[in-house]
């Protein structure tokens, strides 16, 4: 089955096909340079992005899968959630494409996306030296930890395409929170890959932020933001009044690397400890699955192994969990993992979306 994807929902304009899971072309453009002047995406500029850049991403698409339209059994497209004005071109082409070519459509949901990143078969020019036939997927049931710039969530999945979420932000998404820490020391955007950066040379011990009380499996990031910020005030010796965009002129490499590094430490921790407090209340799943821009992280992925690998090894067999990490190019948006989700909902007998009455919803829970 071969299924060409489409990505808009925020600043990557992406196309994809894949081949049975296997990715025969994968374009991404994103709009990162552009808001990098900004510190931050504005709507109405990427979807004029989008609409400058669709048309010649799927084309690239299809030049470097060297297939034709009769090769295509299904379309797939992110309809929610996300910006407005991005999902609207993705959607708008996708439907378009499938009336034309007479294929039938299939409308995913983002961070089910996301979640199948970890399915993906990558081509063998970038497959690591382990054999594809060595390849192993996740095994349900399975928890998994869905962190980006504008979610955070656990899922428990029983299955494919079964999700229930059981634990959410209850303010801001952990990416967010990387990219308002960053702008406080003058990191450039997006904040998750410059903080990851800079604490690389930083002393993770150096300040002590707190950890949320947070009854069950919920998350919230504001009060760590907040943290940072009045820390960050009280280290340069002025006041809560102070303008916040100021900050980074009081501040040398040192003092940048150890917040840098002591709010990433904490961050990290406070995702972890939900995800072993998930386990516990799921002791079935055999599985944790992360997914998402942030679980690029390489702290995160570290703490993760060191974490549940100890977890593992106490001689309880009903214990053991199996860790899985997208490869790093699609942890971030992109149109390979759209199709791997379609491809799973093909698989399960999911129907697919009239191109005539599909809708975009910018916010919309997985289900």
């Amino acid at each position: 089955m071969i299924i060409l994807a489409i990505e808009s929902s925020c600043d990557e304009t992406a196309a994809a096909i894949l081949k049975d899971g296997e990715i025969l072309s994968n374009i991404v453009v994103s709009q990162i340079d552009i808001f990098k002047t900004y510190g931050g995406v504005i709507p109405e500029v990427a979807a004029r992005s989008h609409l400058e850049a669709i048309l010649p991403v799927i084309d690239k698409a299809f030049t470097d899968a060297e297939i034709t339209w009769n090769d295509i059994d299904a379309i797939a497209v992110t309809h929610t959630p996300g910006l407005l004005g991005s999902l609207l071109i993705g959607t708008l082409t996708a439907r378009t494409l499938a009336i034309l070519h007479d294929k039938p459509l299939y409308a995913v949901h983002h961070l089910k996306s996301h979640i199948y990143s970890n399915w993906i078969k990558e081509p063998s020019s970038t497959a690591s030296s382990q054999s594809q036939k060595d390849e192993t997927f996740p095994t349900f049931p399975l928890l998994s930890l869905v962190i980006s710039g504008g979610h955070t969530q656990i899922i428990y999945m029983k299955e494919h395409n079964s999700f229930e979420i059981i634990g959410t932000t209850l303010d801001d998404a952990i990416g967010e929170c990387f990219d308002k820490v960053a702008k406080i020391l003058g990191l450039p955007y997006p904040g998750g890959p410059s903080v990851a950066k800079a604490a690389e040379k930083g002393d993770p011990d150096r300040y002590k932020f707190p950890h949320p009380r947070i009854e069950g499996l919920n998350f919230s990031f504001s009060g760590l933001k907040t943290a940072v910020l009045r820390t960050v005030q009280k280290e340069c010796g002025v006041g809560i009044d102070f303008p916040s965009h100021d900050l980074k002129n009081l501040l040398n490499e040192k003092q940048i690397a150890d917040f840098s590094a002591s709010f990433q430490k904490t961050a990290v921790d406070i995702l972890l400890e939900k995800v072993a407090q998930a386990k516990t209340e799921h002791p079935d799943a055999k599985s944790i699955v992360f997914a998402g821009g942030v679980s690029a992280n390489s702290a995160l992925r570290n703490a993760a192994k060191k974490k549940f690998a100890s977890s593992s090894n106490d001689n309880m067999p009903n214990n053991t969990v199996a860790l899985f990490f997208p490869s790093h190019m699609f942890s971030g948006d992109n149109a390979a993992m759209v199709a791997m989700a379609a491809y799973y909902e093909i698989k399960s007998g999911i129907p697919p979306t009239d191109p005539y009455s599909l809708d975009i919803s910018p916010r919309s829970a997985i289900a």
